[in-house]
């Protein structure tokens, strides 16, 4: 399946300039408000030109279309963060935040900043999973040289064939860990695909679980494999490496979440999906 496009071109003839952008974010948020919630008239919230807000025309009741979404307290004019939008919308691989303070020229605070309050309007922790399940662990990060090391980062995920992901960064795996992501990601009904770890030993009691033994070589038996999902840790770990060089443990779940949107709308327009998101409160 093809996914449609939505280029810079279109991104420019809708969002010319910041007024066009509060306005968008006024409507989607407000839109629907067809009478004003303080003195209960019907008509029509103005535009305060010199401010980033709306008045009721009757009571003069403010609204702050801004207010709780990620563009909260910013001095950074609307049309630079829809366009890192725009370019985090159009990267299979992630955007840095060297790579937006370039393409904006704002600094370099400014732009982690930005990266930062997007990947926390990708956060969709919502699904359950369904049919067959594969899960794994995987780590990510640490380093070890002559004067210090730091350990890696655990990650334990779960992909919907041919569906969804869910991913949930843990100090580290264990068979709790486990049954608590399960509980709360997996459908009672699915049947769940993972290697030889202990951690999954006893997935067995409580839910339809096949598993395969890589320490034996065993990489598929029949349908029974957990390639998917190694498929996807391999996907986000070249991409971390390659463009982010190295993630601190406390804003990797924030990184993992970025990956597992781009995963689930891999058949989708990115952007349309993410401009729905920009005025729900985060």
């Amino acid at each position: 399946m093809k996914t449609p496009l939505y280029t810079y071109d279109m991104l420019k003839t809708e969002f010319p300039n910041d007024d066009a952008c509060l306005e968008y974010i006024f409507q989607q948020r407000y839109g629907h408000l067809e009478y004003c919630p303080i003195c209960g008239t019907k008509g029509k919230f103005y535009r305060i030109k010199t401010r980033k807000y709306y008045k009721c025309a009757h009571c003069a009741f403010e609204l702050y279309p801004l207010s709780g979404t990620i563009f909260h307290k910013s001095e950074t004019p609307l049309t630079k963060w829809f366009f890192a939008i725009f370019l985090f919308s159009n990267s299979k691989n992630g955007v840095s935040a060297k790579e937006l303070e370039r393409h904006l020229g704002v600094t370099y605070k400014t732009a982690w900043r930005i990266a930062k309050q997007i990947r926390r309007m990708m956060d969709e922790h919502n699904v359950d999973l369904t049919g067959i399940v594969e899960m794994d662990e995987t780590y990510v990060g640490g380093y070890h040289h002559w004067w210090e090391e730091k350990p890696k980062t655990a990650i334990i995920g779960a992909v919907e064939r041919n569906g969804q992901v869910e991913t949930k960064v843990t100090k580290k795996p264990s068979r709790k860990v486990a049954e608590e992501f399960i509980e709360a990601t997996v459908s009672p009904d699915a049947t769940i695909h993972t290697d030889e770890s202990p951690i999954y030993k006893h997935v067995s009691k409580r839910r339809a679980h096949e598993a395969i033994n890589h320490r034996q070589h065993e990489y598929g038996r029949g349908d029974i494999t957990t390639n998917s999902i190694e498929g996807f840790w391999s996907q986000m770990k070249r991409s971390l490496d390659g463009t982010y060089h190295a993630v601190s443990p406390k804003y990797l779940q924030l990184y993992a979440n970025e990956f597992e949107h781009r995963y689930n709308h891999r058949h989708d327009a990115v952007l349309p999906l993410l401009m729905e998101a920009v005025s729900r409160p985060i």
